[in-house]
Order: structure tokens, then sequence, then C-alpha cells
């Protein structure tokens, strides 16, 4: 096997075995819910997964790699599960859930696999397209699309209005009230921009998919077997290869309510309004932060950094958070937003200074 799948095959042991800890970690004390069950049943999938990749990196003589535990996440999911709704912390795994689906066909397509192994790894392939389904149904039924709404809302707020209060430092270096209505203004529109943008969006595309979801049901009533095709063909532009595609679909066909679900789930719990609070609330508490030391401080330029501080603090925080809950490397999030807002505000004091210099705005 070449070396790039030998770490390939390294990095899904590695994922699974961490995989499993988390859904296990979510199991109540009583273990008497469906949900319970659910976590169980997942969990155990997970190490069987783990299983199938030991198994092939022993068959390949690799010795197995030392599974670092993320002890940090665990014990973040011990203690929110005591205050927080369990089903809500799987939905906030779905924030950012990377698929390993495309990974997986990747190595399905390139290693070289006996028949016994091909057919283990759909099973894991069809387990991970489940796993995901039930995250996003679950993340519907609580209307957790609205917390992505907040984070996206709060992060939009705090790298924007850091450029804007940044650009107008430039410009009014000794006025830092001027600068701070301006910021609130900015952020004013920008949260009501955003909020209508946000209704619209949600409101045009769940009227979309209910006429595509009501031409779908006649289809499965009047010909089923040409809604699987349909089915299979999406599968199939997915990169999913054809003898699987065809195996899924065939699978999915006999239960008409699953494949017109998978197909396009069901739009029910949208909700334009809550949506546009959410995007919009959240977007004006991320305008707080770059905007408040210039209520305080006695020149803009003075302001500036603890508006700066406050802003990369507050990126920090959130990423940090999204990344703990999803499995992404804190450092890599939380640079990521960080560096975004650091620029922006870099930017935007040059582009400040030169339109100071170019008009003589200012004092």
């Amino acid at each position: 096997m070449q070396p790039a799948l030998v770490e390939m095959a390294k990095g899904f042991y590695q994922d699974e075995i961490n995989d499993h800890l988390t859904y296990q970690e979510l199991v109540g004390d009583t273990q008497k819910t469906d949900f319970d069950a659910d976590m169980r049943r997942i969990a155990w999938m997970e190490r069987r997964h783990a299983e199938f990749w030991k198994a092939m990196l022993e068959a390949q003589q690799v010795p197995l790699p030392f599974v670092r535990v993320n002890r940090v996440r665990l014990w973040i999911l011990r203690a929110l599960r005591l205050i927080i709704n369990p089903v809500l912390l799987v939905s906030l795994l779905e924030l950012g859930e990377t698929s390993a689906v495309k990974r997986y066909l990747y190595f399905f397509n390139h290693a070289d696999l006996d028949e016994r192994e091909k057919t283990r790894l759909k099973q894991i392939i069809l387990d991970e397209l489940e796993h995901e389904t039930y995250f996003k149904q679950t993340a519907q039924s609580l209307g957790v699309g609205n917390l992505r709404d907040f984070v996206l809302g709060m992060n939009d707020g705090l790298v924007e209005i850091l450029g804007a209060v940044t650009g107008f430092s430039a410009v009014y270096p000794s006025k830092p009230l001027l600068v701070a209505v301006s910021g609130l203004i900015v952020g004013i529109a920008g949260a009501l921009s955003m909020g209508i943008g946000a209704f619209i969006s949600v409101r045009s595309q769940r009227q979309v998919n209910d006429g595509v979801r009501e031409r779908m049901e006649a289809l499965l009533a009047i010909d089923p077997l040409r809604a699987v095709r349909t089915y299979q063909g999406e599968l199939m532009a997915s990169g999913i290869p054809a003898p699987l595609a065809e195996e899924t679909a065939r699978t999915l066909g006999k239960n008409q309510g699953a494949l017109t679900n998978l197909i396009l789930p069901n739009s029910n719990g949208d909700n334009e309004l809550r949506s546009a609070l959410f995007t919009g609330g959240a977007y004006l508490i991320g305008v707080i932060f770059p905007v408040l030391p210039y209520f305080f401080v006695p020149a803009a330029l003075l302001a500036l950094p603890f508006s700066i501080l406050l802003a990369g603090l507050s990126l920090t925080v959130v990423a940090s958070l999204v990344a703990m809950l999803s499995g992404i490397p804190i450092k890599v999030k939380a640079l990521e937003m960080v560096v975004s807002g650091f620029a922006a505000a870099g930017l935007s004091y040059g582009f400040g200074s030169l339109m100071r210099s170019a008009f003589g705005l200012g004092e």
C-alpha cells in the first residue's frame, strides 16, 4: 500500500477511536432514552470501524499509531451534558462536522483492497452517511440551524465592525466618540441587512424545497423506480461509485418516506423570522466588542488597541467553542478567525489613512 494511503488509514483509526469515545460520553447514566440508545449504537459502530482500520494496518505490518485522546473535549462534553440537553450537544457537533465519506471514497478508489475489505468499507461509508443524516435531522428538529446563524452572525459583526472602527480611527484619530457612533450606525445597518437577508434566504429556500418535495412525492407515487434512479444519479454525481450508489438507492427505495427525506429533507423546521432574529441579533452582539472601548478612551488611536484586543479575544472564544465541540483543532480554527479579523482591520486602517490624506479629512 502506498505510504500516503497508510497515513490515511492511521488517521482514520485515530478519528474513529475518538468518535467512539465522544458518543460513548454522551450516553446518560440511566441509558433508557431513545437518544441514549442511538448514542450507544453509533459509539459501537465507530468502535467497529476502528477495528477495521486496525486490522488493515496490522495486515500491512504497520505499527498502530498512538491515539491521542482529546481529553479536553471529553471533559467539556461531560460538563455540558449536566446543564444542556444532550440532543442539543449532538446537534452542536454538526456545526463543524467534516464528512469522512469523501476521504473514505478516495481510499476505496485508490487502495488495493480485496473483496472482503471492499464490502466492509462500503458498509462503513453507509454508516457514515447514516450518521450525517441523523445529525442533520436532529439539528433540524431542534432548530439548531439557528445556532449556526448566531455563530456566523456574531463572527461577521466582529470582523466587519472591527474593520470599520479601525478605518474610522485612521481618519479621526482624536475623536473616539465620533468613531463609536459611526461604528454603531454601521453595525445597526449591517444587522438589519443580515437579518433581512437571512429572512429572504430561508423563506425562498423553503418555498423552493416545498415545491420540489411535492414533485418528488408525486413521482414516488406514480413511478417509484424512476425516483430511485434519480437518487442513484445524485449519489453518483457526488462521487459515490456506481455499484455502491445503486445498492444504496435500491435499499432506500423500499422505504419511500426515507428516500424522500434524503433527496430533500422536510423544511417544516425552517423559520425565517427566527433565523432573521438570530442572525441580526448575533451581529449586533459582535458589534459591541470592537465599539465599546471608544466610549471610554479619550483618543481613537488609544482606543484602537483595546478594540482589537476585545475583538481578538471574542473571535478566539467563539472559534475555540466551535472547534472543541466539532473536533476541529482549536489552533487552526482560532488562527483562521483571528487572522481574518486582524487582516480586515489592517487593510481598513490603511484605506482610512489613504482617504484622510487624499481628501484632507479629520482634524
